[in-house]
């Protein structure tokens, strides 16, 4: 497998594809490591995982750098990513101790309580768009927990993957306890049949999720699945309009556009609608895009070029729909998977840019007579992992957040943002069970009936 510089177009590394039997020995010894491993005390893993958040941070510019090189991550955000891992680490190094202890639970039994045991060895299948966060947020309470894991990463950003193999042993986890296997998709569907893996989490496109479901389905293994999303954030007429625009820009731009819960339909009320339009437009332009590896470059190059080519389809698409281009919709010349900010207007139901998943730097405003119409648009995506209301109505913003969107987070004046002690996940096409907080970790545990009759 290769890996190309998305800036350039150049490959600099090439790595070795793991083979099935390959594979089949590493999830082996994971599952022998892991009964050991889940006896091991909740101290020992807790300096482990101390230890690994603080090889994050040491070598977070080092990861920054590889990120920027494989996917075109900017590397300031490359190191925030760094950053955000060793805070998870430590979250979860810090409550593990009370998430697990027992619940005891009143049921006239002389004692009775729910003990939280670890399943096993989980298959984790990850992204390319937050190559560390994506697998760290997993990969925390998991090992926490007691339960072992197998990486198969996306494989433009095989050299994280193997980054992250490579900290895990030096924070002195037991060396195959986790492990990356670099194989191709095809290959997933057997290592979820494989007797030594016990459980299955996916973060990636539906596709992806129903395949992967559809196989752990067949085998009878759980799932958590985080899937796509088309967020939309609300605008309301009585919206702090320099508040929204700043948080709309940053989520709808922050890491080139290629984000599951960033903000892609901004469904504006009209009374404010040109203001907004005037506003974003004046923001998207003052983006800098270049070389991820430039300490002022806000935006880099797409993660791929077919995936820099499919967008602009989309946006051509629903161009020649009746969608009106304000700012940027154009491939740049050169080298590299560029693709400029963009806003279109006029964006209507029927077109790509109102119903598909936009994966870039491409802002849809959809405008609405009202609150409920605006409601009913937001609704009306096949997706449901977060949503965002503007208003200088707390009460009237909270309502709507809690009662009326269908989405697994919604956000008050501030954009969808994940957060270790927060659950993160979504709803309809955009999946199902939960990441971080306590209930992340409790997804893989066997939550254990004890009674003494």
């Amino acid at each position: 497998m290769n890996s190309v510089d998305p800036t350039t177009g150049d490959v600099f590394a090439t790595y070795s594809e793991t083979t099935a039997d390959e594979a089949a020995r590493h999830i082996a010894k994971a599952g022998q490591l892991q009964l050991e491993w889940a006896r091991t005390p909740l101290s020992v893993r807790r300096d482990h995982m101390l230890r690994f958040a603080d090889i994050l941070e040491s070598r977070r510019d080092e990861l920054a750098e590889l990120m920027a090189r494989e996917m075109g991550k900017p590397i300031a955000q490359g190191r925030g990513e760094a950053d955000k891992c060793a805070w998870v680490c430590r979250y979860y190094a810090d409550e593990a101790e009370t998430i697990l202890a027992d619940t005891h639970i009143e049921s006239g039994r002389t004692k009775s309580y729910v003990s939280y045991r670890p399943i096993g060895v989980i298959l984790s299948v990850m992204p390319w768009n937050f190559p560390l966060w994506q697998v760290i947020r997993f990969l925390a309470p998991a090992l926490m927990a007691g339960n072992g894991a197998i990486l198969k990463h996306a494989s433009n950003v095989t050299g994280c993957a193997l980054a992250i193999d490579e900290m895990i042993v030096e924070a002195g986890f037991p060396d195959g306890l986790f492990r990356t296997v670099v194989v191709p998709s095809s290959g997933v569907a057997a290592m979820i049949s494989h007797p030594g893996i016990a459980a299955v989490t996916l973060t990636g496109s539906d596709a992806a999720g129903r395949a992967v479901a559809s196989a752990a389905g067949h085998a009878i293994k759980k799932t958590v699945l985080e899937l796509g999303g088309s967020d939309a954030a609300i605008i309301l007429e009585d919206a702090d309009l320099d508040l929204a625009v700043k948080a709309c820009s940053t989520s709808r731009l922050l890491n080139g556009g290629q984000s599951c819960i960033a903000a892609k339909r901004f469904v504006v009320h009209r009374e404010v609608a040109d203001e907004f339009t005037a506003k974003l437009k004046e923001e998207f332009e003052s983006y800098v895009v270049g070389n991820p590896l430039d300490e002022d470059a806000q935006i880099g190059p797409m993660a791929r070029v077919d995936l820099r080519d499919e967008l602009h389809e989309q946006v051509k698409r629903s161009v020649a729909a009746g969608a009106h281009i304000v700012t940027g919709g154009s491939v740049p010349d050169g080298p590299g998977a560029f693709y400029p900010p963009t806003v279109l207007t006029n964006v209507r139901e029927g077109m790509a840019a109102y119903h598909e998943e936009l994966f870039g730097p491409v802002a849809s405003i959809i405008v609405v007579a009202d609150e409920e119409e605006a409601i009913a648009v937001a609704n009306s995506s096949e997706f449901g992992l977060g949503g965002s209301v503007f208003t200088r109505d707390i009460a009237r913003g909270e309502r709507i957040a809690r009662d009326r969107i269908e989405a697994g987070s919604c956000f008050v004046n501030a954009f969808v943002a994940s957060d270790p002690r927060l659950p993160f996940g979504g709803v309809k096409a955009s999946g199902y069970g939960r990441e971080l907080s306590h209930i992340g970790m409790t997804e893989f545990l066997n939550v254990k009936t004890v009674v003494i009759g």
